[in-house]
Parts: structure tokens; C-alpha cells; sequence
């Protein structure tokens, strides 16, 4: 396997994670605004590497592989980081079902692959704005710098947590079929 230059963001944005992680525990005043930025460079890092692999012509079965894997990793550690941080019902709840949602399509994905049928549950564009709804809400609550900021931060929650459910929906729809046959 040769590297390019995507996939090395994608292995740079795996390497953002402890960095993160120690970042978000810091005891200093200014720790959560970094965490905030290492949490940022790496949802960059993501645009970048997909931009830069279809552009460039450079995709690959590791970077396909790899970079879903980066990215669920880093926000569901975030979606950790946050229940624990504000630990509440109100985060914790909206946290559990981001991650179960992942769970779920991830493993719905891999069994409609195996049926040959990846294609009727591919990336659909509800999902992306729950994946934008999702990475500025976590943004605004790892970073907290205000009230009114951390208030975006649990709208934009609750946002991301609606399209995750409408999204989950959608793919289990059209799984249907398969799903549910003898």
C-alpha cells in the first residue's frame, strides 16, 4: 500500500484524537477552546482528504476503509466527552443516540453488502446535514465560552438529534425489504 495525500490526513486525524482527548482534560483556562480546535482541524481534515482523493483521483479501498472509521471515532469520543462534561439527561440522551445510531446504520451497511445491495443504503443528503447539525453543535459545546454559545450548542443538539433519528428512518426504510424477509 503506497500513501497519498489523503489518506495521510486521514491517519493525521486518528493521531487528532488523543491529542483532543488530553486537550478537552487540560486544567488551564484556554483548554476548551482548544479542544474545540483540534475537534475543528479535524472535521477540515475530513472535507480535505475527500476534496483532495476525488480531485486528485487518489481514492483507495484503506482510505475508503479508514476515513469513516476517523470519523465516527472522533465524534462519538466527542459525544462521550460532552455527556460526561455537562452530565445531563438533556446531552447524554441526544450522546447515546448519535452513537447508536452509528452503530446501527454501520452494521446495516455491512449486511446489505454482503447481500450485494450497498448501494440502496449509501450516504444520503439528510445525513449530511445531520453530520453538519452534529459537528458545529459538538463544536459549540466542547468550546462553551458563553451561555448563549453553549444554548446554540444544545439547539443545534437537538437539531442533529432529529435528522439522526429522520436518517436512521430513511436507511432502515429502505432496507426493508431485505430486513424483514424469511
Amino acid at each position: 500500500m503506497r500513501l497519498n495525500i489523503p489518506t495521510i490526513l486521514t491517519l493525521i486525524r486518528i493521531a487528532l484524537i488523543p491529542v483532543f482527548v488530553v486537550a478537552f482534560y487540560l486544567p488551564f483556562s484556554w483548554s476548551a477552546f482548544f479542544a474545540a480546535l483540534v475537534f475543528v482541524i479535524a472535521g477540515f481534515t475530513d472535507w480535505l482528504d475527500g476534496y483532495l482523493a476525488r480531485t486528485l483521483n487518489q481514492t483507495t479501498r484503506f482510505g475508503a476503509f479508514l476515513d469513516p472509521v476517523a470519523d465516527k471515532v472522533m465524534v462519538a469520543i466527542a459525544l462521550v466527552l460532552i455527556a460526561e462534561h455537562y452530565n445531563s439527561v438533556w446531552i447524554t440522551i441526544p450522546a447515546a443516540t448519535m452513537i447508536a445510531r452509528e452503530v446501527i446504520i454501520s452494521a446495516l451497511r455491512e449486511w446489505m453488502a454482503e447481500l450485494g445491495k450497498r448501494a440502496s443504503v449509501a450516504v444520503s443528503w439528510v445525513g449530511k446535514f445531520k453530520t453538519a447539525a452534529q459537528m458545529f453543535a459538538l463544536t459549540m459545546l466542547l468550546w462553551r465560552p458563553h451561555s448563549y454559545i453553549i444554548a446554540i450548542g444544545y439547539f443545534a443538539l437537538y437539531i442533529a438529534t432529529a435528522l439522526t433519528y429522520w436518517s436512521m428512518y430513511q436507511y432502515l426504510l429502505a432496507a426493508k425489504d431485505d430486513l424483514l424477509a424469511d
